[in-house]
């Protein structure tokens, strides 16, 4: 018996089983995507070097059978298919196979059928021996050229999160120049006005120059903001360290902030017990620090107090504690509070003139200054933040 020809005279029936198989299959789910050409590509010369292997002649074509294998392995990783699904058709192949050669099988001595069943096993294991060997190089291949995709997408980002960084500095120092310009005129205005105020009627002219001298702060100390963490992230903040009176810059602090608490008839006590005599640190950017965690309680405390502790920890380090009594930070909140333009609570409930960059601003600062800073809140309780940083910053 001839199995070589009768393989060669079923081709085409057994390609056209084996892509109705592999249609109705459910675990090759690529195969609904695809034309009948895309299903069978190569699978017609895989068959036809299977038929030469089972040829009885010594001429047997193994190397068109390896090619057309490694191919097809090719075609599979373009196509998109999963490794179990490259499988699976070969299995499918295997079976549609022996399943259109039976009646011939049947026909055919013992020997000659048990020699024609090694061969195409045989043949079939190496043709997914190759295919799964180029599939696997094609992919590692794509692979590469995502790398190489991504890390090239990933410089454009970076240039261009840099443009961003560089523009969003340029303009924040165009608005300042003119900003300082209205607050520095209308501040002159409003005095001028209160000076020759004779009549009632003119308080509400006044009213309105306040509210422009009010939203003028508050946009010049969002640009400010957004500079301080433009630079940060630019590696562009600067430290220049000395020897700092804790004691003298605590002080100015709280006299700068000190009308601010007493409009809401807020007592701010500073403990000065543990205060380290002596730290060498930027004292700018300390003074920047406290500034930013005082007038935060401050303006999330309706009553009670607000205070500022020290302590000196082994190690070469000293902390600075600010507590007040006001509305709380959430738990869920609590992981996000130093993450720039956040702000916690409900949309009732958060305060107009905050921008979510003073926590920020903060968080930064006191990484730049080697230290760490710890939370502790309770809603309807209050909060503390506690930064620790060297005595001495090298």
């Amino acid at each position: 018996m001839d199995f070589s020809q009768a393989l060669l005279d079923k081709i085409d029936q057994v390609v056209e089983n084996w892509v109705e198989t592999v249609r109705q299959d459910g675990e090759i789910k690529k195969t609904q995507e695809l034309t009948y050409k895309g299903i069978l590509d190569g699978l017609p010369v895989v068959l036809r070097s299977i038929a030469n292997i089972l040829s009885k002649s010594e001429a047997k074509d193994l190397q068109t059978l390896v090619e057309s294998s490694l191919e097809h392995g090719i075609i599979r990783a373009k196509q998109g298919y999963d490794p179990e699904e490259v499988a699976r058709e070969y299995r499918l192949l295997r079976q549609v196979i022996f399943s259109t050669l039976e009646e011939n099988l049947l026909q055919g001595s013992p020997k000659e059928v048990l020699r024609a069943v090694r061969l195409i096993d045989t043949s079939l294991d190496e043709v997914i021996a190759q295919c799964f060997q180029s599939y696997t190089e094609e992919r590692l291949r794509e692979l590469d050229q995502l790398k190489n995709h991504l890390a090239l997408t990933n410089q454009e980002l970076t240039r261009l999160v840099n443009t961003h960084q560089e523009y969003l500095s340029y303009l924040a120092h165009d608005l300042k120049n003119p900003l300082t310009s209205i607050i520095g005129y209308s501040d002159l205005f409003l005095r001028q006005q209160r000076k020759n105020l004779e009549a009632k009627d003119g308080s509400p002219n006044l009213e309105y120059i306040e509210r422009v001298l009010r939203n003028g702060r508050q946009l010049l100390r969002l640009i400010n903001d957004a500079l301080e963490v433009s630079r940060y992230e630019a590696g562009k903040m600067k430290l220049c360290p000395e020897i700092t009176d804790v004691c003298s810059l605590i002080n100015s602090v709280v006299e700068i902030l000190e009308a601010s608490a007493h409009a809401k008839e807020l007592q701010i006590n500073v403990d000065y017990k543990a205060t380290p005599l002596q730290v060498h640190t930027d004292p700018l950017r300390l003074e920047q620090i406290v500034t930013n965690l005082l007038s935060n309680a401050i303006r999330y405390t309706e009553s009670g107090t607000v205070n500022v502790t020290f302590q000196v920890l082994s190690d070469n380090q000293f902390a600075i504690a600010v507590s007040d009594t006001g509305i709380g930070i959430a738990p869920e909140d609590q992981a996000h509070i130093f993450e720039p333009y956040f702000r916690a609570g409900s949309r009732p409930n958060r305060l107009p003139d905050s921008t979510g960059l003073g926590l920020a601003i903060v968080w930064r600062l006191v990484q730049l200054l080697q230290g760490e800073i710890q939370l502790k809140s309770q809603v309807g309780v209050g909060s503390t933040f506690r930064v620790i940083l060297p005595l001495n910053y090298e």
